[in-house]
């Protein structure tokens, strides 16, 4: 059978493989095209667990809200090139629809799953990506919020996101947005003293008390230097008590006074405790070249 340009052209499309392992690919199927798809996608799959030991420390964060639904997600690759890529960015808003649908308890349980919008096993559609786009794709966490009142999301550059829960008299979407960037720039770890685990608090207590300039001060006199040390720091990692990155003038708590209350909140940063590679990049590309 004579294998067409078009065909080709088709099949290149439809799986991003090149254009000689698509003609191949056609050749052995005879010109059948789902066959050559799943000979390809075989193929593929193979190549992309071989690529599975690689270190994917780049990628982006994506988010969705439909309703008073939310949901966030994390997409790791390996380099920030392909983390730019169109298609790598409609991934990881394809897997956060994903999450926000199917509602998941864990990333095995997602993978096991039929994507909603491809109709596929998830775990197939990141191996199809990878022989695709050539790199390690993982999906590495998400969160997903069903909330009473409002949600809101925020996203600086792909590299850190932020979902929000919180009960308001209005549903005031610009206030909360106000505060997920907020919560981006400034990095609260909790949302008021309260939450602190007391361990969280002697730790610190502790290390502030071992400090060299505190050594030879009497100790009632240590006691009250740490004491206001440690509630500097709490203060730092409550939302509640920071100032208001748009205005340092009054706190978060002065902010949302009366309007609305936050309940919950989840902050990504991208890569955060996963080692990067140290790599050099133009001895990579010549080791390509030669090989």
């Amino acid at each position: 059978m004579e294998i067409k340009a078009s065909m080709v052209k088709e099949l290149r499309d439809k799986t991003g493989a090149g254009m000689m392992d698509a003609k191949k690919a056609l050749v052995e199927t005879e010109g059948d095209i789902n066959k050559a798809i799943e000979l390809l996608r075989q193929k593929g799959i193979a190549s992309a667990d071989k690529k599975m030991g690689r270190i994917a420390a780049e990628g982006t964060i994506a988010s969705i809200i439909e309703g008073k639904t939310a949901a966030m997600v994390e997409v790791n690759c390996e380099t920030d090139f392909v983390a730019k890529n169109d298609d790598f960015k409609a991934f990881a808003d394809m897997m956060a629809r994903a999450v926000l649908e199917l509602n998941p308890k864990s990333v095995e349980e997602l993978e096991k799953m039929d994507c909603p919008v491809c109709k596929k096993p998830i775990e197939d559609v990141v191996k199809e990506k990878i022989a695709k786009i050539g790199e390690k794709i993982t999906i590495r966490r998400f969160v997903r919020y069903d909330a009473d009142c409002c949600v809101n999301t925020y996203i600086h550059n792909g590299k850190i996101g932020v979902l929000l829960e919180a009960k308001c008299q209005n549903c005031d979407s610009a206030l909360t947005k106000d505060i997920c960037l907020h919560i981006a720039s400034n990095a609260p770890e909790f949302i008021s003293r309260e939450q602190i685990p007391a361990s969280v608090i002697e730790e610190e207590k502790r290390i502030e008390m071992g400090k060299e300039d505190l050594a030879k001060k009497p100790e009632n006199i240590r006691e009250k230097i740490v004491e206001g040390r440690v509630n500097k720091l709490m203060a730092q990692k409550c939302l509640l008590e920071q100032p208001f990155v748009k205005n340092p003038d009054v706190t978060i708590a002065q902010l949302i006074e009366g309007k609305c209350e936050i309940t919950r909140f989840e902050r990504f940063v991208l890569g955060e405790g996963i080692e990067k590679r140290q790599d050099n990049f133009a001895q990579e590309v010549m080791s390509q070249i030669a090989g």
